[in-house]
């Protein structure tokens, strides 16, 4: 009998890509062995360990396209293949290879379809009674513009099938709608462009999940430092959520039960909520493998890539042991690594198209701690004293003022730009004004950066086009390695970080230990 399966990796090296994917395929690969399979790899990125010579039975070092998978499959005659573990490129061929008679193991192409196509998903969720942030689909400007109008700005709007969020942008205004549209045009021609109203200052949380058509098991809820608008693979996360009511994660786990019965998974599946006012809303369904999850598993212990692999060749959860979600002790925080000290006039702000290229993970028992370890592993050495400069958009005002007073209170001094400091100051806070670059008077805050009179910045952008001398302080502090934070619930999490190290010893064990603390 012929027991060979197909892997569709994730294909070339590149920003947004995610190596996380990379971790999946590897592990299908052995799944398969451990069970008797022969595996097939195809992919084409030398710097993989799917690519290495030992790692499947054999490895095609092919472009993931159409005409070449079909190829190969023609020749090995495999009993399936496996594309929900590449991310979103394999996913492209699901409905291609299965119109050609092509077994696509684990969840059918029809459900993946239904997940990737806008109006099929809304209607699915109307029918499950699940509530998504209002919004639409155009192919032209003039239908875009309204939908925007229709909606109200900030709206999200991001070409169709594509990876890492690539060309993803919140708007502002009509101006940038019709700049986002002429760019959506030539990244995904073909696809409708998609539009959401963007929920400002939500909480966004992510939810992988494992499915055996009998059986689903929550994997991991992960709630996000940053506020909705970051993308999920730049955001830092926090195992379990930290700030969440236990209500608002009992609905988050029913409504992925739901989608994920529904959409008749079987592997993997994550989902991407929002949670603002209490209310929850679906913002994507991923019906494969995601880049979360290598820190799922390793953080609860559980190999869900190898499991899910099992379970696409025909085994079940009861059989594999993994039958009820994992309780933790302890809180896990995934930090992302990013190259913006590499690219000398990018600007270090983070929105929704993907630029990180690693992550790594802190664990403690305590959130701060957790949050301190994964800063410091990323590179971001988090000062225990010294000086604060901080400047927000006015929006953020209000926010920024008890994160400042916490600063002030362990002993911190404040520098300010002049609207941020006048704040402070009438709210009672000893804040130091510092002029903005343009303004013209020295020492302005560049001549404190680079005398090295600054520890820490907090500097949330502005919504539009942001100022030049504002660009160029998050520049000079990446290029000196000065701790950057750009979004207020990232601030806060500093603070407490900071709090705690000032507190107590950093506490370094094996994961294994952290491991005997499960419920």
């Amino acid at each position: 009998m012929n027991r060979r399966v197909v892997i569709l990796g994730g294909g070339p090296n590149r920003i947004g890509q995610g190596i996380e994917f990379d971790y999946c395929c590897v592990h299908a690969s052995f799944a398969l062995k451990e069970e008797g399979y022969e595996s097939i790899m195809i992919n084409c990125n030398p710097e993989t360990v799917s690519t290495d010579y030992d790692t499947s039975t054999r490895l095609y070092f092919e472009p993931l396209t159409f005409e070449d998978v079909m190829n190969i499959i023609k020749k090995e005659k495999p009993i399936g293949v496996i594309l929900q573990f590449g991310g979103q490129t394999p996913l492209k061929l699901a409905i291609p290879l299965k119109n050609m008679g092509v077994k696509i193991l684990g969840t059918d192409p029809i459900a993946i379809d239904i997940a990737e196509d806008r109006e099929k998903f809304s209607r699915l969720l109307k029918e499950l009674k699940i509530t998504q942030p209002p919004n639409g689909t155009a192919f032209t400007y003039e239908e875009a513009k309204k939908i925007a109008e229709n909606l109200g700005y900030p709206i999200l709007v991001r070409p169709s099938y594509v990876l890492g969020g690539r060309a993803m942008e919140i708007v502002y205004d009509e101006e940038t709608l019709k700049e986002f549209i002429e760019k959506a045009a030539e990244v995904s021609p073909e696809h409708p462009i998609l539009i959401d109203k963007f929920l400002e200052d939500a909480i966004e949380v992510d939810v992988d999940a494992i499915c055996d058509g009998d059986l689903c098991v929550i994997g991991g809820i992960m709630e996000h430092i940053e506020e909705a608008g970051v993308h999920s693979g730049d955001s830092a996360m926090v195992l379990p959520p930290y700030s969440l009511k236990k209500e608002l994660i009992e609905e988050i786990k029913e409504s992925t039960k739901k989608i994920a019965f529904s959409l008749n998974i079987i592997g993997l599946i994550n989902i991407q909520y929002a949670v603002k006012n209490d209310m929850i809303y679906v913002l994507e369904v991923n019906p494969r493998a995601s880049r979360t999850i290598p820190f799922v598993s390793k953080v609860i212990g559980v190999p869900l890539a190898k499991l899910a692999t099992k379970i696409m060749i025909g085994k079940k959860l009861k059989e594999l042991g993994f039958e009820k979600e994992v309780n933790l002790n302890y809180y896990a925080v995934k930090e992302s690594v990013f190259p913006f000290n590499r690219f000398g006039n990018v600007d270090a702000v983070l929105g929704p198209e993907m630029r990180s290229t690693g992550e790594v993970i802190g664990i403690d028992e305590s959130f701060e701690m957790a949050y301190a370890k994964s800063q410091l592993s990323a590179g971001q050495i988090l000062p225990k004293s010294g000086n604060v400069f901080i400047s927000v958009k006015d929006k953020d005002k209000p926010l920024i003022y008890p994160i400042a007073k916490g600063f002030t209170e362990i002993g911190f001094n404040i520098y300010a730009t002049k609207g941020t400091g006048e704040f402070l100051r009438e709210k009672g806070l000893k804040v130091n004004i510092i002029p903005k670059v343009y303004e013209g008077e020295r020492p302005n805050i560049v001549d404190y950066i680079k005398n090295k009179q600054i520890q820490l910045i907090i500097n949330t952008p502005s919504g539009k086009k942001p100022k030049k001398d504002i660009v160029s302080i998050r520049t000079i502090a990446v290029q000196r390695n000065i701790p950057l934070v750009t979004t207020i619930p990232g601030a806060k999490a500093t603070l407490f970080a900071i709090k705690k190290l000032k507190e107590s010893e950093i506490d370094v064990r094996p994961i294994k230990e952290y491991y005997k603390m499960k419920e």
